[in-house]
């Protein structure tokens, strides 16, 4: 799928693409690339046998990231430059559960509480019901450079954007599955039901699923796709984990007039990429579109609510375990991404008193303050000390209020 969005200039001297831009608009850079096994895996990009990660690599940045491409032209002695900047050209499949890629802009995105960024899919409403079709959700996860270095690492923090399902007592928070690699010789298990799927017991998983029934299982194969699923850049890994949340299994067998089954996988409300039809004009409220995402949905490990100013990193996971018949398993695709504000500025010195940063002193903050007495991560890079006497205690809390009431 292609997706371009053109901005033309015209201007009478040289300029460069940023310097008329500002900040680059797209995703720029794919830092990891680690999908689960997967019908689209080794295709969306393509990975051939020996091919070293960096390779990969570059065509999945190829895929998904945005570029400016500058011409410059002379009429009748004019020098007129042209400047487009481009959308991502394609897209790529994190496979089955757990598979991710881990993305960034080339600056941080700023929090402007409101609609603050998006990742596109490819979500598509189906022609018989509504309120499903092709809906394969990730979980959007953002990530603070806190120690600097430009990259994700161990020293950064990771937070999850509470989508609709977040509290759902069908979501599991603490999901691990397990892929073993399977044997691409061994003899196939074709199914009795659907003669498209070729292999009903091509790759075997365990998990820590809840349900006890669904604690094991099997990938199966169908003829539409005949490469090997397993990343073929991890076939000296022997298994390959996957951690996280799970949401509920959204896709119901409507049946088809042809005998044959009509998956719909029904949309959560909000909050995951490749859940709905990415909305262009990016405005809240419009039945059966998806905005974007806001950096106020971030919650820590504990669920609670995080006050972050910029995120820096953005990692999307397949948060279904699922298959589909002859449709193959729910797989996330990440098909771009865009900061709705890429001019925006990070507040550096926030009003005294103004803890979670987002410009105003009020209850917010003293409810901030509270929740690291409490003993919630401090995420405010030192703005909670208000008294400045060296802690954050009760009487911070004292401080801000009377800020308030000045």
């Amino acid at each position: 799928m292609r997706r371009l969005r053109h901005l033309t200039v015209a201007v009478l001297a040289l300029m460069t693409a940023l310097s008329v831009w500002g900040n680059h608009p797209w995703l720029s850079r794919v830092y990891e690339y680690r999908p689960a096994p997967g019908q689209f895996v080794n295709t969306m990009p393509v990975a051939r046998v020996g091919e070293p990660i960096d390779s990969i690599m570059a065509r999945c940045q190829a895929a998904i990231c945005g570029r400016v491409d500058t011409i410059i032209q002379t009429f009748h002695g004019q020098t007129i430059t042209q400047i487009d900047t481009v959308w991502a050209e394609s897209m790529i499949s994190l496979g089955g559960y757990g598979g991710y890629v881990i993305v960034g802009f080339d600056h941080p995105v700023v929090n402007m509480h409101t609609w603050d960024f998006d990742i596109m899919g490819n979500a598509f409403i189906s022609e018989r019901e509504s309120g499903g079709g092709s809906c394969e959700p990730g979980i959007v996860m953002v990530g603070v450079d806190v120690d600097g270095d430009g990259v994700p690492s161990d020293g950064d923090r990771w937070y999850e954007l509470a989508g609709s399902e977040y509290d759902n007592p069908r979501t599991q928070h603490d999901y691990t599955i397990t892929y073993y690699l399977p044997d691409e010789n061994k003899p196939r298990t074709p199914s009795t039901t659907d003669p498209d799927v070729i292999d009903t017991t091509y790759i075997y998983w365990t998990s820590n699923d809840v349900i006890p029934d669904s604690t094991s299982g099997y990938m199966s194969r169908n003829r539409y796709h005949m490469q090997p699923y397993w990343p073929l850049w991890l076939r000296d890994q022997e298994t390959l984990s996957y951690s996280g949340a799970k949401l509920p299994c959204n896709a119901v067998d409507l049946g088809g007039n042809d005998g044959r089954s009509y998956f719909v996988q029904y949309f959560f409300d909000w909050g995951y990429a490749d859940n709905l039809p990415s909305n262009p004009s990016h405005q809240p409220g419009e039945a059966g579109f998806n905005p974007g995402f806001k950096i106020d949905w971030a919650v820590d490990e504990q669920g609670r609510h995080v006050n972050l100013t910029h995120i820096d990193f953005i990692k999307v996971y397949n948060a279904v375990n699922q298959y589909c018949g002859w449709l193959g398993e729910t797989s996330t695709e990440v098909a771009g991404g865009v900061d709705f504000h890429p001019d925006a500025k990070i507040h550096t010195t926030p009003l005294k008193g103004d803890v979670n940063g987002d410009g105003e002193v009020n209850i917010a903050d003293v409810n901030s303050v509270i929740s690291l007495i409490m003993g919630a991560p401090d995420i405010y890079e030192g703005r909670a000390d208000v008294d400045e006497d060296g802690e954050v205690g009760i009487s911070d809390t004292n401080a801000i209020i009377s800020i308030i009431l000045e």
